[in-house]
């Protein structure tokens, strides 16, 4: 008998109990095949508990979410005697089930009436919970006195218990008839503005009475802004921001290549330096269950360039507005110069050097025809594209539009 547990991955590591496995350990139960985890007799004191995978390539590190190993069991019930459920005739009873610890939580549930195996029969009148095991009886009658006890199965081990009998003794009113009459409340679509107090009232001749319960609406977590991968300049800042709804409110920790980090990310970095670059995992969890979000952030610098994006001829009207834009590809961000044929420009009242490096022309004159070239400088290294401006009346660049 073997466990496999199957991740893809480049290299593959495995924790159980967030402690590495060794696999080369003397009398190990364990193997990896192309990143699965084998493991083979497993022995429930040494091999149950949560195991993770880390996932490793050129980019970085990843932690796979925890998958839960345990050992399929039923107890038996309990050997204490069950009291009797005295009940008037014409009323309600719950049989209690109370079935014993197990693993997995999939059970199914039948009652027997005295004796195996007469079960007794579901009808409009009696129900059988198959989440919780309880017995309902709705109108309780003479002919359902007797000794019921619960018969809880486990399908993915082929086992099933008895629980000790639970005598129901209906009780008669002698001197008035007694009516019952039961009601549910169905709600459908669960919201969390629906939980609050909610109050059964029930009235006859006699009077009234009142039952109150409180329902608590939780949730699993949901993702409401996670990470995504991203490339971002050296020396530039950088916000990684994850925010989950649920309820509870979801926990938020972070791993960075598969350890855990102080989140120095919910402010922006002063400086991204290139250690920052990795695979960084944003998980929340509540106690309804956990989710993950993956993300690589890869921190680059180069030299300016402007191979795929040179500066351009620009077109302008006579008096009127130009720009001409100068946007190469550099890591950190680089400086910006200007010049026109051999004059370096620098900024005045008609033209303007922008901090993302546009060249803005105001009042557009003839004069201003010609070469400009930018000029781009980092940490890395120089570079320079040249274009033109053309500057044509109105009415020609109307008709050319």
């Amino acid at each position: 008998m073997h466990y496999l547990i199957d991740p893809h991955c480049f290299l593959c590591r495995w924790k159980l109990n967030n402690v590495l496995i060794d696999l080369n350990e003397e009398g190990s139960h364990y193997s990896l095949v192309g990143g699965n985890l084998v493991i083979s007799n497993p022995i429930k004191t040494t091999h149950e508990g949560k195991y993770s995978c880390l996932a490793t390539n050129t980019h970085g590190t990843v932690v796979s979410q925890e998958g839960l190993v345990q050992f399929g069991y039923l107890d038996l019930f309990s050997s204490e005697e069950r009291e009797s459920v005295k009940v008037k005739e014409g009323q309600g009873a719950v049989l209690l089930c109370a079935p014993p610890a197990h693993h997995p939580a999939e059970l199914s549930f039948r009652w027997i009436l005295n004796e195996f195996p007469t079960f007794i029969p579901l009808d409009s009148r009696r129900f059988v919970s198959q989440k919780t095991g309880n017995l309902y009886i709705s109108k309780v009658d003479s002919s359902d006195t007797g000794n019921y006890s619960c018969i809880v199965s486990s399908p993915s081990i082929s086992k099933s218990v008895f629980s000790n009998y639970i005598p129901l003794v209906p009780l008669t009113e002698r001197y008035h008839e007694v009516r019952m009459s039961g009601a549910q409340l169905h709600l459908y679509n669960v919201l969390f503005e629906d939980g609050g107090i909610y109050e059964c009232e029930a009235v006859n001749s006699r009077g009234k009475d009142f039952h109150s319960a409180r329902l608590s609406v939780e949730a699993f977590p949901e993702w409401v802004d996670h990470i995504s991968s991203t490339e971002e300049d050296l020396n530039s800042e950088y916000t990684m921001s994850c925010r989950a709804s649920g309820k509870p409110k979801p926990h938020i920790r972070w791993l960075k290549n598969g350890e855990p980090v102080i989140y120095k990310l919910i402010n922006p970095f002063c400086i991204l330096t290139f250690d920052d670059s990795g695979m960084y995992q944003c998980i929340a969890e509540n106690p309804h269950g956990v989710i993950y979000a993956n993300a690589e952030l890869r921190v680059f610098a180069c030299a300016p360039t402007f191979e795929h994006n040179p500066v351009k001829t620009v077109l302008a009207a006579k008096n009127g507005r130009a720009v001409i834009e100068c946007r190469p590809k550099a890591s950190p961000k680089p400086t910006f110069s200007w010049s026109k044929d051999t004059e370096l420009l620098s900024n005045s009242t008609r033209l303007f050097i922008w901090e993302d490096g546009r060249l803005e022309i105001l009042n557009v004159t003839e004069a201003d025809e010609g070469s400009y070239t930018c000029f781009v400088e980092n940490d890395w290294g120089k570079a320079k594209s040249t274009g033109s401006l053309e500057v044509k009346g109105k009415f020609y660049l109307m008709n050319n539009a």
